[in-house]
């Protein structure tokens, strides 16, 4: 008995792709299960084909084939070929960035200001982080986790208040702030909601997760400060050698590092004003990318050999997700080719329908981090389950943007808690922070977190947040 508990072999989550291509194949057997049903679209004062909610009609059954699953993951991969265009090219671009190290310097000088203000370096740090992160993967970091927890150790703090530093603020940038190309900006184009709209609501939701998450961790400073084996890690912090950090093991802050971070800043502002006042779309976006990953190349003196070696390397990095993104497609057409979208939107409907309606956004904002427990893939959830979200949002009166904010708050805060999530996992296991320890802090946060976001979600929903 003791050699069969040895040799038992510990679960480990299969790979996106596989978790993707299995509910591909679940969508196709839903094709025989689930009646055919058609609603019927409208155009309505911004040009989007829309629901109308009156107009629902059952059709004959038109299941689909597992043969035609390759198929239909080529016609999507096709379909979605502008998504996957930006998606590498954006990995391209900012693996030049972090190739530079111009972030971690940027973030090593503002940490070597405040080191000794521990009253301050909490909130800069994080909002710090949360800036960063409003366009960048908190993985970009890994390597500065035991740097940061060192930091907040000599404040007299601990290890978890160094990693919690990195992954709370990169949390409120990614769910947040609408940036991020992989998550907000393809929800948009996927519910054709204009790209990089809404901005000014999500720079109040931004604002109010950022002072909500301070609150929480400097009432935990205190705790700690006050009674240090208050601390989950307490007993693993007695045990930590470092005692000291060098600040500058980054580099220090050159014309070079400087340039790649203005022309990081002037390709936002552009890529900006371009979708919002220019008519750009994902074609024009990719384009960008691909300008910005080359200007940062010559920015740090690479010849062309060089920077189409390490571009190359950089849209690697990304063509997982690019994957993702084209075979989520596939659940879309697999269920549009059965006829039962819409058959499920009307379902969803129907129980929604006994939900208040003041709720029904916040609704939408748990039904994604349950989506989020399987989906962690950020760029595969919005391709998956934003054509079921849009239509729905048609059919329950609120709008697309609405939608759009209850994916990226589900699907972003959801990735803090998760023990497959790469991002958290990564930073805790760099600063040996075991996962057990952490979530003794973060599970109240991450309720609190919930709570936020509902009520953000109903005032949106009050608000009308549009367009769309």
């Amino acid at each position: 008995m003791e050699g069969m508990g040895k040799n038992r072999k510990k679960f480990k989550m299969p790979h996106a792709l596989v978790i993707m291509v299995g509910i591909i194949f679940i969508a196709t057997v839903m094709t025989w299960i689930i009646p055919a049903g058609k609603y019927v679209r409208v155009e309505n004062a911004q040009g989007v084909k829309v629901v109308d909610p009156g107009q629902f009609q059952w059709l004959e059954r038109s299941p689909v084939g597992i043969h035609m699953i390759p198929y239909y993951i080529i016609q999507s991969l096709k379909s979605k070929a502008n998504l996957m265009y930006v998606t590498i090219f954006a990995g391209a671009a900012f693996h030049m960035i972090a190739l530079s190290g111009a972030l971690q310097v940027a973030v090593g000088a503002v940490s070597k200001r405040f080191r000794n203000r521990a009253w301050l370096f909490i909130p800069v740090m994080t909002t710090l982080f949360a800036v960063i992160c409003s366009t960048q993967a908190v993985n970009h970091f890994i390597a500065f986790a035991p740097i940061m927890v060192v930091i907040a150790m000599a404040f007299g703090l601990d290890s978890i208040t160094g990693v919690a530093i990195i992954l709370l603020g990169g949390a409120i940038g990614f769910s947040t702030a609408g940036l991020n190309i992989n998550t907000a900006v393809l929800a948009q184009k996927v519910c054709e909601v204009p790209l990089y709209s809404g901005l000014g609501y999500r720079a109040v939701c931004f604002v109010v997760f950022l002072v909500v998450t301070n609150l929480y961790l400097v009432h935990y400073v205190k705790r700690i400060t006050k009674d240090p084996a208050a601390s989950p890690v307490y007993d693993l912090d007695l045990l930590r050698e470092e005692k000291d950090v060098d600040l500058s093991v980054f580099g220090s802050m050159d014309w070079r590092k400087a340039g790649v971070l203005v022309a990081l800043a002037g390709s936002l502002v552009l890529l900006m004003f371009g979708n919002i006042r220019l008519g750009w779309d994902l074609e024009e976006d990719a384009a960008l990318f691909l300008v910005l990953a080359v200007v940062i190349g010559f920015v740090l003196s690479m010849n062309p050999s060089k920077i189409a070696t390490e571009i190359v390397n950089g849209c690697k990095s990304m063509l997982g997700a690019a994957l993702l993104i084209g075979l989520a497609g596939a659940i879309a057409g697999v269920m549009s080719a059965g006829n039962i979208t819409d058959t499920i939107v009307y379902g969803a409907g129907q129980t929604l329908s006994h939900v208040p309606r003041i709720f029904l956004g916040p609704a939408m904002f748990v039904a994604n981090i349950l989506v989020n427990l399987v989906i962690t893939s950020g760029s595969g959830q919005a391709t998956a389950v934003m054509p079921i979200m849009a239509p729905l949002a048609d059919l329950l009166g609120l709008t697309r943007q609405t939608a759009v904010l209850a994916f990226t708050f589900g699907d972003g805060f959801c990735n803090y808690i998760l023990p497959h999530s790469s991002a958290l996992m990564g930073i805790i296991g760099a600063a040996n922070v075991p996962y057990d320890r952490w979530m003794q802090f973060m599970w109240k946060l991450f309720l609190i977190w919930i709570i936020t976001g509902c009520v953000l979600l109903a005032g949106a929903q009050l608000m009308h947040y549009g367009p769309i």
